[in-house]
């Protein structure tokens, strides 16, 4: 019994040794951005590089926030993220619901076309989503960069697979009760799926915040942008003949900075254009 208890406890050691490993493996790369965004202009272009910056400042954020604007595309960032996220999580768990419980005509063959749909890459899709929002009028909005991104198949799959392990004799019961299916959805169901909403909030928030090419795309004012957006304007500034050290300070400091709603979703417990002449402000 002992040396049971012996190998269990080692089990258990290797095993959160390997976790902690892997751990700290996938944040240096974070961590490391956010130090180079503290370091003197240049030193993080030495070889080998520095861990830690020799002399730490605020320069970086300083001509950040004064050159680029970053103030707005954060604002911009947590807007719309904030914006897409609950409307993701409302369609999604709605589709993917009725996906995994409700019965009608083709409902595995439509589920069967979702799936095909993930293999196919999204540049594929922005041209004529860019059409789309065009004849919507919703082209440098941010209703353009929100309504695409209010249903996903990733995100209906995950519901779906979900929602298949709540038992029927639940929605049985409160159907011969006389309850309607959206007093079932809403009463019975969406409490039960409070674990997977809690993950797909997490990847919907991280994916809005990160997404850099398709902002890019609907959005002509450079004001507009996210923070990703605003990051890579810094950084393209900084390569593209504009590379004095105020523009690589700003360029290291958006950089950085954008990298840290990253890095606090991955220990939560549970996109580079100018500004165009002669466009209109973005507008909702």
């Amino acid at each position: 019994m002992s040396a049971e208890v012996g190998q269990s406890r080692w089990h258990a050691l290797l095993v959160n040794g390997a976790l902690l490993v892997l751990a700290v493996v996938s944040l240096t790369p974070l961590l490391w951005m956010v130090a180079v965004s503290f370091m003197q202009v240049g030193e993080a272009s030495r070889f080998p590089p520095p861990l830690l910056p020799s002399s730490a400042t605020l320069a970086n954020y300083h001509e950040m926030f004064a050159r680029t604007g970053m103030a707005r595309n954060f604002a911009n960032s947590v807007l719309v993220s904030a914006a897409i996220t609950p409307g993701s999580l409302l369609f999604n768990t709605l589709t993917g619901y009725a996906f995994a419980k409700l019965r009608f005509p083709g409902r595995e063959r439509v589920f069967q076309l979702l799936l095909a749909a993930l293999v196919i890459p999204a540049q594929v899709a922005m041209l004529p989503l860019f059409l789309l929002m065009k004849q919507l009028g919703l082209v440098n909005t941010y209703g353009g960069v929100v309504v695409p991104a209010l249903a996903g198949v990733f995100g209906i799959f995950l519901v779906r697979q979900y929602a298949r392990s709540i038992p029927d004799e639940l929605m049985e019961a409160a159907r011969i009760d006389g309850a309607g299916e959206w007093r079932i959805f809403f009463s019975i169901v969406l409490p039960m799926l409070k674990p997977v909403l809690v993950t797909l909030a997490i990847f919907t928030f991280m994916a809005a915040w990160n997404d850099f090419m398709w902002p890019l795309i609907v959005l002509t004012d450079q004001g507009a942008l996210h923070a990703a957006g605003g990051a890579g304007v810094a950084v393209a500034r900084t390569h593209h003949g504009r590379g004095t050290d105020d523009g690589r300070r700003g360029g290291d400091g958006g950089a950085g900075a954008a990298a840290v709603p990253a890095a606090a979703a991955l220990l939560h417990p549970g996109p580079a254009a100018g500004k165009r002449e002669g466009v209109r402000s973005c507008r909702w």
